[in-house]
This record gives C-alpha cells, structure tokens and sequence, in this order.
C-alpha cells in the first residue's frame, strides 16, 4: 500500500513534467528538454518519500531522517549530473550540498509548520 502511494506521488508529476520535457525536446528546445527533464526525476523521487511522513510509528526524527537520506542518495546526485551548477572541484560538490542542505531545511521547516497549522 505504501509502495503504490509512493509511486503515485511521485508518478503523477513525472508524468507530467517527463511528457513537458518531451515536448521541449520534440520542439527542438534540447536544453530546455534536458532542464526539464532532470526536475521530473527530482519531483518523482520528492514526491514519492513523502510516504515516509505516513508511517506513524516511526519517530518525527526518523521519518526525518530516512526522508533526508533518500533524498541524499537521489536528488543530490541529480543535482550534481544535471549541468546546472558548475563542478571542477570538490569544493563545488560542496557548495552544492550546502545549498541542497540550506534548500531541504527551509522546505522542511515550512512544511513542518504548515502540517501543525492544518493537523496533517
């Protein structure tokens, strides 16, 4: 049940921002297409570990932490492929895990209020 939640959060946008890139791509919009693209697999793999949020006898702190770990092993690497950021070095892979880190702590907080604000 969880499996088929997380592959349909995760699927919808997928679908819909994959099939925005392949229209950029068929368009001859190539740079566009391979933006686009890599945000389709950023959006599946974000929306699909929103799943975690739902398992209720795991811990706050744990389900935060699982979430921070796939979303390390999927979406930073996403990152570091897609060619949005110059890397020519370590310090740059760095940088960007920083701003993945800066990025991730403002969702997360946000997120976190807006779920006690609305009993999510």
């Amino acid at each position: 049940m969880l499996m088929a939640k997380a592959l349909l959060r995760g699927g919808i946008p997928l679908i819909i921002i994959g099939g925005i890139a392949l229209l950029l791509y068929f368009q001859g919009r190539y740079f566009d297409a391979k933006g686009t693209f890599w945000a389709s697999l950023i959006a599946f793999f974000v929306g699909a570990a929103t799943v975690i949020y739902n398992i209720d006898h795991w811990s706050f702190t744990k389900r935060s932490g699982v979430h921070f770990s796939i979303m390390f092993i999927t979406v930073y690497p996403i990152l570091l492929l897609s060619g949005w950021f110059t890397i020519s070095s370590t310090l740059d892979a760095f940088k960007i895990f920083l701003l993945f880190v800066s990025v991730g702590v403002v969702i997360w907080t946000v997120m976190s209020i807006l779920a006690k604000i609305f009993s999510w």
